[in-house]
């Protein structure tokens, strides 16, 4: 098979043959369809997770049908659509384990950084960490939505937000422009928060039913002119930003944190009390959740805006992710058929 490999922290991302690997007791062997790229994988390019071992394949948002099960496996088929997303495993014997809270396992394993992930024809994978993919889904769009996909629906599943509530995504980039469509379809009164006017078409067309440009006045002075937010998702990756919208939260108001900055949010804690508001973090979510983000994003008609490679320039797509300058997402493609902007 080809695979994109990393053979040392820093190192290049160069695509070689290797043997296809074999399924072991509970794994299955995944013919990978479609991986996307997303920015975590820096962790694996870097070599910022502790304890990564080289040489190692990244991805972890990877859609393909199960070429071979492992001894043990029931309840599965050969053929049958499924992903992986940065849920990878558990170890079924930590204190979160043990209370069933499965994605923040102390020992918790991700594609890509514990084992070797889905850049690459073929991947193993354990049998805990598989979704279904629905029929109607493609293998494209299926991939981004195993990581930002269900990032994004499913902190705002488990906000505390209901229908008819104010809702702002805070970002339209590869997390925000999901945000901004599970918001809508979910009932929530739409608000997209962004840099610049130019941004306001995509917004509404994404489903926002209003805008904030950030650029233009204070956002948060904005948001309560509406009423003040019931929740903030926050997909940017800056602190400051963050910061400057939690007085926009309205009573009993939620910011949601999914971005991930590298300075800290200041927070103003008189207005903290004075509204009962809370910052919450939320990481993605088991395989479980994954196949719901699926079906949800297959009926709701959720798809993630995507440029695709093929595995050859893998590097390439890489750097294209991280210059800031892909729409939105990028997935590599393993069949060879034609690809693009979509």
């Amino acid at each position: 098979m080809r695979a994109a490999v990393i053979t040392e922290p820093k190192g290049p991302i160069q695509v070689v043959e290797r043997d296809v690997p074999q399924p072991g007791a509970g794994q299955v062997l995944v013919k990978v369809q479609a991986c996307g790229i997303c920015h975590s994988d820096a962790l694996t390019k870097e070599g910022l997770w502790p304890g990564l071992q080289y040489p190692r394949v990244p991805g972890h948002e990877i859609a393909g049908v199960i070429d071979a099960l492992g001894p043990g496996v029931e309840g599965w088929q050969t053929g049958a659509r499924v992903g992986v997303g940065w849920y990878g495993g558990h170890c079924g014997r930590c204190a979160a384990c043990r209370s069933g809270d499965f994605v923040v396992c102390e020992q918790g394993q991700v594609p890509g950084i514990s084992y070797d992930g889905g850049y690459a024809q073929y991947m193993v994978a354990p049998v805990d960490a598989l979704a279904r993919i629905p029929q109607d889904l493609s293998d494209v769009d299926a991939a981004p939505l195993l990581c930002a996909g269900i990032t994004t629906f499913n902190a705002l599943r488990n906000s505390g937000a209901r229908a008819g509530d104010l809702v702002a995504i805070h970002g339209i980039g590869g997390l925000g422009h999901l945000g901004v469509q599970y918001a809508a379809k979910m009932g929530f009164r739409t608000v997209a928060i962004a840099r610049g006017k130019d941004k306001e078409p995509l917004a509404r067309q994404l489903g926002a039913h209003d805008y904030i440009d950030s650029t233009a006045g204070d956002p948060a002075e904005a948001l309560k002119a509406m009423g003040g937010a019931r929740v903030i998702l926050a997909t940017v990756t800056s602190g400051d930003a963050m910061s400057a919208v939690i007085p926009g939260l309205g009573r009993n108001g939620k910011l949601l944190i999914v971005g991930v900055a590298m300075e800290p949010v200041q927070v103003p804690t008189v207005a903290m009390i004075m509204n009962r508001a809370s910052i919450q973090g939320w990481p993605s979510g088991t395989a479980q959740d994954s196949t719901e983000t699926l079906a949800f994003s297959a009926m709701a008609q959720v798809r993630p805006m995507i440029e695709e490679y093929p595995l050859e320039r893998a590097a390439e797509a890489y750097e294209r992710m991280m210059s800031g300058g892909a729409r939105f997402r990028v997935v590599l493609k393993m069949d060879g058929s034609p690809v693009g902007r979509r």
